[in-house]
């Protein structure tokens, strides 16, 4: 049937080439008519059984060159040469695929992943559970998803009654996922085909109905329509089925996490993500050894230093297993041409490393590549804060709401921490090369080095300049007039020996970001900068700012924290378009009055004496704060009226208040006049916490942090009911903490650090039901967990540091054996 198809085709197009007389639609038609001629050979000396597993790709092909025929019916212009090209290439595509399928696949090389392996196959797939399931594993690309899915397939597809493998390409249609599903699963679907006149998404459904089934779809795209495929799976009844993903996308539902092309969001219900992570140098180095013996035939051995040599160039590879083989398979074939290891190991080539990772750039929303590419302007694997990627996005005219999500969502940004409704990122380093790649040929950056090897390019938008330990030499002032951003990196080195003048030519600069760099002084002709929109003057030696700096109309973000006592003028009020301003331990000359500050959003931290006010003039002002934070906060801090003042601005929701060195913090009770917070820190000592009823009813994220409370703060936190986030570090003195019935109704995650005499928590039923998280770190005397926690069905991640002894004594217990990220140090 599938013959008599291609070949009914062919001559329908072969009679249009005999009639047609224009010779580029003439050049179309003959290649469609050898693509489909090449296929039908193909086709002819397969196997009956290999044909039977290809015929969706033999319909598709039929489709496609009936679309070509379709077109030269209708009409025929310049555009329609476009149409062609494009259908001859999905051609080439599927018919590509199609010989490709039935290839057996190389035997792979597995380095640690063992432990992953043993724990989802006992904790998720093999588990003692009816339920329908889906499981997903995700992580950036090239990072090992489809080599721990194919172990999991391997070990544990046997165990299900049907079970089944797609590759899901990019290119691949939901019908064809399909037809591959029902190939392998429908036992003689080919003679049940004819009798059961149903479409393929109901044939596929009626004959797995009732049978448990292992299915994989591996490197799930955005553009894969997984409610088309889950409504062709027996996803109801108590078949015990599993679906395991891969992919770079996080899938859960929890957070909407599917990022069509459109920016609009659909939910999936992945019941658990499967995190995946780079390898460490051990790992790295066996993967490394394994790749090259297979490749060589030979069980190669190093002296220690050759070892030292090789273990130190793959470094460069952070950890990617497809990095460290591509780079393996390039060395071993430099062996097996003569070339000694020991020369071999003092250099490494990345660049097919690179290309092989480029696809995650490729496939990105044109909308958002731009922000991508200026991920080069922050320093190799740094940790990346989410609010300063947010200021320079904007400042270049990019970014949207959380779009640092989105890339996180993506596996391209790493979460490393999470503090309230702030994160902290990382960019893998090869990932990062890619962007500097595509920022040098997309946006003009050029990265120069102090040491003068390297001179400013006429053509350059965006600077970067890495510098030693050596003070700072400036580069002449040449090409400067047309940069938009000047960023600076390095440790040790100070700019203190620059002219005055040399600031005087960066007339477009919009972004001088200084941010760790060891700076000193600061020039007064930085003022000069009239459209400077962002300052990166954190962790540095600044003692003072200069006055000029009131002459940056145009700046939007200052950023001095982490300078210690560093003197402010009177500047803020003159700075008209400043909105975010970053500080602490700063020394005012002048107190700031709240009536100048009505376009800031945030400002933190400031001591609360350097803060005055006047209330009448807030009904005639509107504010645009939304997050301060208060240094310097005593028993004579006046917050009850802070408070008040606070509760009349319409935007505001984060407060972070710090205690003056050992004093206490005053009574906060009047805290809930501000009913919008939902974000609360307070670090410092206090005698005792607000009553429930005292406390924003709205509030979602509370960090108690050397807070040193004599009282058990949870009787008092567990009645907010939309409390989500908990954080409690030096938090408590007491020896025991009891979460009673019903409490914290929504609360997900909760951290527990440095309480030093804690001995019991008691956890009563139906307490913290949804909880997803649970840190315990530093609690030298808690031997013991409530028993609540082997009862805790949404609990997926325990993390505990604690000592040797009381750890042994925890896993022993058992209670955490079926959390699925149990992690118990040491």
């Amino acid at each position: 049937m599938a013959e008599a198809a291609v070949l009914e085709v062919i001559q329908d197009l072969e009679s249009l080439h005999v009639t047609c007389v224009d010779s580029s639609k003439r050049s179309i038609l003959k290649r469609t008519i050898n693509e489909l001629t090449e296929t039908l050979d193909f086709w002819r000396d397969l196997k009956m059984e290999e044909r039977s597993k290809l015929e969706c790709f033999i319909a598709e092909l039929v489709k496609l060159a009936r679309d070509v025929i379709d077109v030269e019916f209708e009409f025929y212009s310049n555009s329609i040469d476009r149409t062609y090209e494009n259908l001859v290439i999905q051609m080439k595509t599927t018919k590509m695929r199609m010989k490709n399928i039935g290839d057996e696949e190389e035997e792979e090389i597995v380095v640690g992943l063992e432990k992953d392996v043993k724990k989802l196959l006992e904790k998720k797939i093999l588990k003692n559970s009816k339920d329908f399931e889906i499981l997903c594993l995700k992580g950036m690309i090239g990072i090992g998803k489809t080599t721990l899915a194919r172990q999991l397939y391997k070990a544990g597809a046997g165990q299900f009654e049907r079970h089944a493998w797609v590759c899901v390409s990019s290119d691949m249609s939901n019908e064809e996922v399909v037809m591959r599903l029902i190939q392998q699963m429908v036992l003689g679907y080919k003679t049940r085909r004819t009798f059961e006149k149903l479409n393929n998404k109901d044939f596929l459904r009626q004959n797995l109905e009732g049978l448990s089934c292992f299915v994989v779809l591996d490197n799930l795209s955005k553009k894969t329509d997984l409610d088309y495929i889950l409504d062709c799976l027996p996803s109801r009844g108590c078949t015990g089925s599993r679906l395991l993903l891969t992919s770079r996308i996080d899938l859960r539902s929890a957070n909407m996490l599917l990022l069509t092309s459109r920016f609009q969001f659909r939910t999936v219900d992945v019941g658990y993500t499967h995190e995946m992570n780079a390898l460490d140098s051990d790992k790295s180095w066996k993967l490394f050894m394994k790749t090259i013996d297979k490749v060589t035939c030979d069980e190669n051995r190093f002296s220690k230093e050759v070892e030292r040599k090789g273990k130190d160039m793959l470094k460069k590879c952070w950890g990617l297993p497809l990095a460290i083989i591509d780079v393996a398979r390039q060395k071993a074939a430099q062996r097996l041409s003569g070339i000694e290891w020991e020369t071999l190991f003092e250099s490494i080539d990345l660049s097919e490393s690179l290309k092989l990772l480029e696809p995650m750039y490729l496939q990105l929303d044109d909308k958002i590549k731009p922000e991508f590419v200026h991920l080069s302007l922050f320093k190799e694997d740094a940790i990346l804060r989410d609010e300063k990627l947010d200021q320079i996005w904007a400042v270049n005219g990019l970014g949207f709401p959380k779009l640092t999500s989105v890339f996180a969502r993506r596996s391209i940004l790493g979460l490393v921490k999470r503090l309230f409704s702030k994160k902290r990122f990382r960019l893998h380093p090869l990932l990062h090369m890619i962007s500097i790649r595509k920022a040098e040929e997309e946006m003009g950056l050029e990265i120069l080095s102090s040491n003068g090897n390297s001179r400013p390019s006429p053509n350059a938008r965006h600077r970067v300049i890495h510098c030693g330990r050596d003070k700072f030499k400036p580069f002449t002032n040449e090409y400067s007039n047309q940069l938009i951003s000047l960023i600076f990196h390095g440790g040790g080195s100070y700019l203190d020996d620059t002219t005055s003048s040399y600031w005087e030519s960066f007339e477009s600069l919009k972004i001088l970001d200084m941010e760790d760099f060891g700076v000193k002084n600061l020039p007064e002709t930085i003022g000069t900068l009239a459209e400077l929109q962002y300052l990166g003057l954190r962790n540095n030696y600044i003692q003072e700012i200069p006055h000029l700096l009131a002459e940056l109309k145009k700046l939007e973000v200052l950023d001095i924290s982490q300078n210690f006592m560093v003197e402010v003028p009177d500047i803020i009020l003159e700075m008209n378009s400043l909105r975010d301003v970053h500080m602490s331990n700063v020394i005012f000359r002048e107190s700031l009055k709240v009536a100048t500050l009505c376009k800031l959003r945030t400002l933190e931290y400031i001591s609360i004496n350097d803060w005055t006010y006047k209330r009448p003039s807030f009904g005639r002002v509107m504010y645009d704060f939304e997050t301060l934070g208060f240094e310097e906060v005593d028993e004579n801090s006046d917050v009850g009226t802070l408070f008040a003042s606070l509760a009349q601005f319409p935007h505001f929701s984060n407060l972070f208040l710090r205690g003056f060195r050992y004093r206490s913090m005053p009574c906060l009770d009047k805290i809930g006049a501000i009913r919008k917070l939902t974000v609360l820190k307070l670090d410092g000592r206090i005698s005792r916490l607000p009553s429930a009823d005292s406390l924003p009813e709205r509030i979602l994220y509370i960090a108690l942090v050397n807070t040193c409370l004599d009282e058990d703060p949870m009787p008092i936190l567990e009645k907010l009911i939309f409390l989500s986030r908990l954080k409690l570090r030096n938090a408590y003195t007491g020896r025991e903490m009891v979460i009673q019935h019903g409490g914290f109704p929504r609360l997900k995650v909760l951290c527990i650090n440095e309480l030093w005499n804690l001995r019991k928590i008691r956890v009563d039923e139906d307490a913290m039901s949804i909880v997803t998280e649970l840190e315990i770190n530093s609690c030298p005397h808690l031997k013991t967990l409530p028993e609540r926690i082997q009862r805790m069905s949404e609990l997926k991640k325990f993390k505990m540091v604690t000592t040797k002894h009381i750890a042994t004594k925890i896993r022993n217990a058992g209670l955490t054996s079926e959390i699925s990220e149990e992690d118990i140090d040491p």
